[in-house]
């Protein structure tokens, strides 16, 4: 089986935008006011450079709403040990809206602003199912696209909105991934018998370059080597990765 290593998980090139205090404890003061609005404004502040992630500082809890029910627990880093760096879609009070892993494909859950340092992250992507490609923008301009291979009908790939969480090489190749594997929060509900690679989604390599342009994987997007490793290069953790029919 080929290893799997962490590729520049480092969110690089970025600054620091917002580290707004320790996230010892994720209650909400009850300020009121224009204070009582840290997480709108922080967010505001950061959007004129880019779209907003956060990148975890410590153990943090997921809820429901702000304040509301534990939903998980998140860790500083993800299963693969990359920083856990969670794309941000809302504020309210001091609360972050965001997407991660923990959550069906279309639930969002809110962490404390304090838990997390807001970064601008300038990269978009954008994959296109019945075309059959991917877009790459950085600041809004198109700079990279490239084809894929899409979810057979059995197993089509799921549309929605997700986010970058892991950059990983995989030692050595493999007919399957290729050089490498972006992977996604986005998880695949239509898991094939017998298929024991498990449910998350990726854009990866692939060695079947056959498969390019047709509706050939379990649900991930499949791109040649050197399209896979380019994108792996130049996205943010955090990127929102769009997937529409």
């Amino acid at each position: 089986m080929s290893r799997i290593v962490v590729l520049m998980a480092i969110v690089a090139g970025v600054v620091l935008l917002a580290d707004l205090g320790s996230p010892a404890n994720d209650v909400a003061s009850g300020q009121e006011g224009p204070a009582a609005e840290p997480a709108v404004e922080a967010v505001k502040q950061v959007r004129e450079r880019g779209a907003p992630v956060a990148v975890l500082k410590a153990r943090t809890n997921l809820r429901a709403k702000p304040g509301g029910r534990v939903l998980a627990k998140l860790d500083k880093r993800t299963e693969w040990r990359s920083p856990r760096v969670l794309a941000v879609v809302g504020a309210k009070g001091k609360w972050l809206r965001v997407i991660a892993t923990e959550l069906p494909n279309d639930r969002r859950g809110w962490i404390a602003l304090k838990a997390a340092s807001l970064v601008a992250n300038p990269w978009a992507v954008r994959a296109d199912l019945s075309r059959r490609r991917v877009v790459v923008t950085r600041n809004g301009r198109v700079v990279y696209r490239f084809r894929v291979a899409v979810g057979r009908p059995g197993t089509p790939t799921p549309r929605g909105r997700f986010a970058v969480t892991d950059k990983l090489q995989i030692a050595g190749g493999s007919p399957a991934y290729g050089c490498c594997a972006l992977a996604l929060s986005g998880k695949q509900p239509h898991i094939e018998p017998g298929w024991q690679g498990g449910n998350r989604l990726a854009i990866h390599g692939t060695r079947l370059t056959q498969t390019i342009g047709r509706a050939a994987s379990f649900g991930c997007l499949r791109a040649r080597d050197k399209h896979a490793y380019w994108i792996i290069k130049h996205v943010f953790l955090g990127t929102i990765v769009e997937i529409r029919p």
